[in-house]
């Protein structure tokens, strides 16, 4: 790869991805946002009953501590302990919706050169008809075969540990390429065989779960965020092939 092909396709990456970003960043206001909102609602009624339960639980217990224990508590009290060792997250308002937008942008130019990338090792024409449908498998390679096992989870549901489900995450992510790979450009019916094998083999082996899930949220909610997702990422990824199909054919590859 030469350093102007290389320069070529950052540009149609960056130029895709960050009108894709933008756009999605909209479809999100409208989609995904209220949902997330709505679920936050019984999120914090839910933290806030625990922090209740454990107050009169320490209330409880400090009442048997002796005058000597408590000479001896450091000074700053257990609930400035937890308030500190909180995960940090962005203000409601303008702080959090600029995170959206940035994170939004990011993934478009992301995604958006991962999709060039593959346009420059396959070779041949490009026009936005054909990014459409590298966007479309896109789609099902990061966000239909991964939710299969693990669908979208709105705020306050427990989940099984973060680590175990990234790792299912980017081997059903890598295993779903693949597998599309060998489908639509192999051409035998080895090929064929092996990339249904590719697409099966992480949900035989199965998502992390939990033995007992809950959700904050009533199951109403949960399941428009997962449709709200699922639609979001659709269309995401609908506008970011057909983008980078048309860019990578104007600026990269002219017919």
């Amino acid at each position: 790869m030469t350093m102007e092909l290389f320069r070529k396709l950052i540009f149609v990456a960056a130029l895709a991805g960050l009108i894709a970003g933008v756009f999605v960043t909209v479809v999100h206001q409208f989609a995904t946002v209220p949902v997330i909102l709505k679920a936050e609602v019984y999120e914090k009624a839910a933290d806030e009953a625990a922090a209740a339960n454990t107050a009169t639980a320490a209330t409880t217990d400090s009442s048997a501590a002796t005058s000597d224990s408590m000479e001896n508590m450091p000074g700053m009290s257990h609930d400035e302990h937890e308030h500190g060792a909180a995960e940090w997250e962005p203000a409601d308002g303008f702080e959090r919706n600029a995170f959206t937008v940035l994170a939004d942008l990011l993934t478009g130019i992301g995604f958006s050169l991962l999709l060039v990338s593959a346009f420059a090792l396959r070779g041949g024409e490009m026009n936005w008809r054909k990014g459409l449908f590298w966007g479309l498998a896109g789609f099902a390679a990061f966000t239909l075969a991964p939710g299969l096992g693990l669908p979208p989870e709105v705020p306050g549901t427990q989940a099984a540990p973060l680590l175990a489900r990234q790792i299912w995450w980017v081997f059903t992510v890598a295993a779903a390429c693949g597998g599309l790979a060998c489908l639509f450009l192999g051409r035998t019916a080895l090929w064929c065989v092996a990339g249904l094998a590719l697409l099966v083999i992480p949900h035989i082996i199965g998502a992390p779960q939990l033995d007992h899930a809950e959700s904050a949220a009533p199951e109403s909610i949960a399941h428009e965020f997962i449709v709200a997702v699922v639609i979001t990422s659709l269309v995401f990824w609908a506008a970011l092939g057909t983008l980078s199909g048309y860019f990578y054919q104007r600026f990269v590859k002219p017919a």
